[in-house]
């Protein structure tokens, strides 16, 4: 089978610790290449007393130089690895404590890593410089929060006149700070007068209703909290504070339907199933932000959240450092950290901010399936099977937990482990519905690496029968069953609807080129291959592939050419004999089976 197996997958995440070893050669390498040698401070020499604690920063038996630590902490900030970015430029200041721009840098990293209380020390640096950072207040002042000194955060927190980030920042911050004072009234009125751009609207009165709420004007929150629910109707918080405040107004009805309104239009979330059943039960429900620290970790993690999907990772990262600072039990800045700590690569990271989720979080669950899927992404399969099948065995209906393990065995070719998890999975549904394609999806994938054709098709048309076109299942099973020769018409027309419904997935498209070529097309696999290749330039198969059309059309250099390519690529290992047995004697050049010409003709061919 093609591309639509695991192995792709799996040689992907088998890359992850190759390129960290990769990363620590090359800041090894930065800091070595230069010989300006500086005094070695008492910070770098930490990790030095034979426990176990990480060492970062210059290694222990090289000099420490400014200007490899300078170009070794860029290096490491470019790859956002902050441990060993924030190390090197602490190093820097050994040599120039009061160089504006390596105590910047430094701060600033500190902060992203999430030492927050050295990151503090270096923003009152900063400002002992004169140097105008919002960052280095807005730090200095969730610290001030966090220690319960209001007068202290309300004075740090002022107006700083920079742009609309640090202006919605700091002004919803030290409202946060003045509701700690004990002044409601001057809280809401620093939200009412912050201007800015159309998007500020959900935040601002977001904000104002959890502030009345905390201080017990449910009337005021409820009007608040509609307006936010008119600027955006999606955001879980808004939709969990909406609830709660409609229900302590006694409209429990309102609140329910709010909640199941969500339900039908997003298919729910644990938070708002967990808000449900407290409503429904009719126990009291405690202030969705009850101190003036949740208060500001919630526009913290808000705000950091949105921008690290913009691809600004350093500064959001600090802003959910800084939100988990000042409410350690802040579970959606904590499942946010972890899923960006996923993004970047770095799945060490991700397991120990999940962790932190608590314990009778309603996102724990959800939590812990990353942790799993984190293990796997670190290789370690053994800590991640265990991991996964616990909460299986803890809940065995737990279908999100049942798909991970099952893909995780998958992903490792384990298919007979992951066909039973798939089974055990599907055994627990008491009807099946439209959602559960996946589960026959990814069965039918098992059986079919099994040598187990029949039950594995069938699991294939249920999983048609319940998600009619999806573009995944007609692929694999288009191509499977050209693979075995049966059914060509059918299977060819299975792989051009996939086409059509997503013609820039490169995969899909490389399937429809190896299915002409399997037909004896070659002419048009080499046209639908080069596609394949214009969407998946890296990928060693579909090079391989396209090496192996342009060889039947008679173009023999081109094809070596991407033969060369693909074992380049880092192919499967099994297939890397298979290409430098091509590129040293190209293929036989056998004629198609009577099979494909027959359907070649038949197709027009």
């Amino acid at each position: 089978m093609n591309n639509l197996t695991s192995a792709s997958n799996k040689a992907a995440l088998r890359a992850k610790p190759a390129q960290s070893r990769l990363k620590r050669l090359a800041l090894t390498t930065a800091v070595a290449l230069f010989a300006v040698q500086l005094p070695l401070s008492l910070s770098a020499q930490a990790d030095t007393n034979g426990d176990e604690t990480p060492h970062y920063g210059t290694p222990l038996d090289l000099p420490i130089t400014l200007s490899g630590s300078y170009l070794a902490g860029r290096l490491a900030g470019l790859e956002n690895d902050f441990s060993f970015a924030a190390a090197f430029f602490q190093e820097t200041l050994v040599a120039d404590p009061d160089n504006e721009m390596l105590l910047e840098r430094t701060f600033i990293l500190k902060l992203a890593n999430g030492d927050i209380i050295e990151a503090v020390n270096y923003a009152t640096e900063l400002e002992r410089l004169g140097v105008q950072n919002f960052l280095a207040r807005l730090a200095r002042g969730a610290d001030a929060v966090s220690r319960a000194k209001y007068g202290e955060a309300i004075t740090l927190l002022a107006p700083t006149g920079a742009g609309p980030l640090a202006q919605l920042s700091m002004d919803i911050s030290r409202a946060w700070a003045l509701q700690g004072a004990g002044q409601t009234d001057d809280a809401l009125k620093v939200i009412d007068e912050l201007k800015g751009p159309e998007w500020f609207e959900v935040f601002k009165a977001t904000h104002q209703a959890l502030i009345s709420y905390a201080a017990g004007r449910n009337e005021q929150a409820l009007e608040q909290i509609e307006e936010a629910y008119k600027q955006d109707r999606g955001a879980i918080r808004v939709i969990d504070a909406y609830a709660r405040i409609l229900a302590d107004n006694d409209r429990k009805d309102d609140a329910l339907e709010i909640l199941a309104e969500y339900d039908r239009l997003l298919r729910g979330h644990p938070l708002l199933d967990h808000t449900k059943a407290e409503i429904e039960a009719g126990n009291p429900l405690e202030p969705l932000v009850a101190t003036p620290a949740a208060g500001m970790s919630e526009i913290l993690y808000g705000l950091g959240s949105a921008i690290g999907r913009d691809g600004a990772e350093e500064l959001s990262t600090a802003y959910l450092q800084m939100a988990l600072h000042l409410d350690p039990n802040a579970e959606f800045a904590a499942v946010a950290l972890g899923g960006l700590f996923e993004r970047m690569g770095q799945p060490e990271r991700a397991i120990a901010v999940l962790k932190q989720v608590p314990i009778d979080s309603p996102l724990k669950r959800d939590a812990e399936i990353q942790i799993g899927l984190n293990y796997n992404a670190l290789e370690q399969i053994d800590e991640a099977r265990d991991h996964l099948g616990a909460l299986i065995a803890a809940d065995p209906s737990e279908l999100e937990a049942i798909i991970s393990l099952g893909n995780v065995l998958r992903t490792h070719k384990m298919f007979a482990e992951a066909e039973e998890i798939y089974t055990k999975g599907l055994a627990t549904i008491p009807e099946v519905g439209q959602e559960h394609w996946l589960l026959f999806y990814f069965r039918g994938i098992c059986r079919e690496r099994l040598d187990k054709w029949e039950s594995a098709e069938a699991d294939f048309r249920k999983a048609l029968e319940l998600s009619e076109d999806q573009p995944l299942v007609l692929n694999y099973l288009g191509y499977s069953l050209v693979d075995q020769g049966l059914k060509l018409d059918e299977a060819l027309d299975m792989i051009k609807k996939a086409v059509e419904l997503r013609p820039t997935d490169g995969y899909i498209v490389d399937s429809l080129g190896w299915v002409f070529y399997r037909l004896g097309r070659y002419e048009d696999a080499v046209v639908q291959l080069e596609r394949a290749i214009e969407l998946r330039p890296s990928d060693p198969v579909i090079n391989d592939h396209l090496g192996d059309a342009y060889w039947k059309v008679g173009r023999r250099n081109e094809a070596r050419f991407q033969w060369n390519h693909a074992r380049d690529l880092d192919p499967e290992e099994d297939e890397l004999p298979k290409i430098l047995e091509k590129i040293a004697n190209g293929l036989s050049d056998t004629p198609a089976t009577d099979e494909a010409k027959a359907s070649e003709t038949k197709n027009g061919g």
